[in-house]
């Protein structure tokens, strides 16, 4: 059994033509990237990445920074376990991440190839600048059109959830959430952290990065005393100068049309 185990663990590990695809070696190569960013310090956060219908994810309580490829969960899009890590000497097995179920509904719903889980600081503050509030909000800033399907002048807008206890019990208001916002990459949880994916690994990095960015200089906004959810007062100014002039235009074309003579 343990043979034909190891046997299905390299089948896995192999692309079409038999080479491997170093997913296993990729999500490590991450985890010490993000610990380089202090958005998995303690072992929190965690890393998952799609490979057909295979998802390589990181275990629980692991030091993300030193984690080898050999320590990854194997999952299916259904989230039964396919493969999972065998124990090193004098350490207990590693154990399923509690954010599986969280990282499945984008999977499943978004059809993701990356779903990141960030315990960055800024993603905690983001939560608490909108304290009582669903949503994050942002607009007029040139890393929204890191986000995809979003430009400078749009309003990003991250939903907000309530943390609990366990992680796992986020998981029904993660996928109701995830349905409610079908713009949204990425989910905030209140004073705890965030869930941001991509199409591929790729875009689910690029949209972490542009997430946490905005998120600190909206804290730092906010500390100077600045709003960051409307535009500019030179854009507002422009904007109501255009609105005036719309106005008087319509006014113009009015008056010009009472005092015409009738055709004939």
């Amino acid at each position: 059994a343990a043979l034909a185990f190891r046997r299905a663990e390299a089948a896995d590990d192999v692309d079409g033509a038999g080479r491997p695809h170093g997913v296993r070696e990729l999500v490590c190569e991450l985890c010490n990237v993000m610990y380089g960013q202090g958005w998995v310090t303690g072992t929190g956060g965690s890393i998952s990445i799609r490979h057909g219908p295979r998802i390589y994810m990181t275990p629980s309580g692991v030091q993300k920074e030193r984690i080898q490829p050999d320590e990854l969960y194997v999952l299916d899009l259904d989230g039964a376990v396919l493969h999972r890590p065998a124990p090193k000497p004098g350490r207990p097995a590693p154990k399923l991440s509690d954010c599986s179920p969280l990282f499945l509904h984008a999977y499943q719903q978004r059809n993701a190839g990356a779903v990141l889980h960030s315990h960055g600081p800024y993603t905690n503050m983001a939560t608490m600048l909108f304290e009582g509030q669903p949503e994050f909000r942002i607009t007029h800033q040139e890393m929204i059109k890191g986000i995809s399907g979003h430009g400078y002048r749009d309003e990003l807008v991250v939903p907000i959830i309530e943390n609990t206890a366990y992680e796992y019990e986020l998981a029904d208001e993660m996928g109701a959430t995830i349905r409610r916002y079908p713009r949204a990459c990425a989910v905030l949880v209140r004073r705890h952290g965030m869930y941001v994916w991509g199409a591929t690994w790729e875009q689910a990095k690029r949209h972490a990065e542009c997430l946490h960015y905005l998120f600190e200089l909206a804290f730092k906004m906010r500390q100077l005393g600045m709003d960051f959810t409307v535009p500019p007062a030179s854009e507002l100014a422009v904007a109501a100068a255009q609105k005036r002039k719309r106005g008087g235009d319509a006014a113009g074309s009015a008056e010009a049309a009472a005092g015409a003579p009738p055709a004939g």
